[in-house]
């Protein structure tokens, strides 16, 4: 279980960094259409900014084992603040990365908690299936 863990860690990690790098350079506009525009924080920020935080979360990830637990919780975090930005794709009827009808946004809101839980295995916040922790008290 443990080198499952390991290749979920990073792989998770390494796929953060290449989002974040795209928030960066390539994918920019279409990131830029995904900030909802209730949102009031200029929108080039944001993708910048979460772009930062996503380059470093997942190096971090895939670079600091020691510290995967706290990785992974701030990872599972993360998914969760920029949550409210993919229902407000789907709710404003945005078109972003291909999901250009209402049954595509739709069907990625459920990919967000798929994440949340991946972040949390990967960094052992969870327990793994059929483990038992023993309780100290």
């Amino acid at each position: 279980m443990t080198l499952a863990r390991t290749v979920a860690r990073v792989a998770l990690g390494s796929i953060m960094v290449g989002a974040g790098v795209a928030h960066l350079t390539t994918q920019r506009q279409e990131f830029r259409a995904q900030v909802p525009s209730w949102f009031p924080v200029d929108e080039d920020l944001v993708v910048l900014g979460s772009g930062v935080v996503e380059v470093g979360l997942g190096a971090a990830f895939v670079a600091l084992p020691r510290h995967q637990r706290t990785v992974g919780a701030l990872l599972a975090a993360f998914y969760v603040v920029i949550f409210p930005g993919n229902v407000a794709q789907y709710v404003e009827g945005t078109d972003a990365f291909g999901l250009d009808t209402d049954a595509k946004r739709l069907v990625r809101l459920f990919f967000q908690p798929v994440l949340v839980a991946w972040a949390l295995w990967a960094g052992r916040v969870l327990p793994a299936r059929g483990s038992r922790r023993s309780r100290r008290g």
